[in-house]
């Protein structure tokens, strides 16, 4: 469950396959909480809080008054051909928020629509998606190590 205000950096940090993250891959990238615009987090910050969500009063970059989701977490539903279903959850201190479908085109390199209006912020929450589908494709093309 990543934090919704992480916005991931393309090209992510070498795989470290015993840990599984909530965007499948370590990313960095740019916190976007603080009103003053996107910072990027200490190392320590973004594992404990970026990756992982639920940073409302532990992280001092999160918003005290904020009145949305504290963490996003995203799951292939279906792989067919040239799409994947996803399906994405919003929550906040560990209850639903909101939640939907997304469809991405693995042919066309994009979600076949844009994010409902309560993802918020919207931009963000695409890219978390994205990194996502990143992240899966290439497991999906790496050898079975059984």
């Amino acid at each position: 469950m990543a934090c919704p205000y992480f916005y991931p950096k393309p090209n992510p940090l070498p795989v470290l396959e015993s840990l599984p993250l909530p965007l499948g891959d370590a990313w960095t990238g740019f916190c976007h909480a603080s009103g003053e615009g996107p910072m990027e987090p200490e190392p320590a910050l973004l594992m404990a809080h970026c990756h992982l969500g639920y940073a409302r009063g532990k992280c001092a970059h999160f918003p005290r008054n904020d009145a949305g989701p504290d963490a996003i977490r995203f799951a292939v539903s279906r792989h067919s051909g040239g799409s994947l279903d996803l399906y994405y959850v919003q929550e906040r201190e560990h209850h639903p928020f909101a939640h939907g479908p997304l469809r991405y085109s693995i042919t066309l390199r994009r979600f076949l629509q844009e994010a409902p209006h309560h993802i918020l912020p919207g931009r963000i929450v695409a890219r978390q998606a994205e990194a996502y589908v990143e992240s899966y494709l290439r497991r999906q093309q790496e050898p079975s190590q059984t």
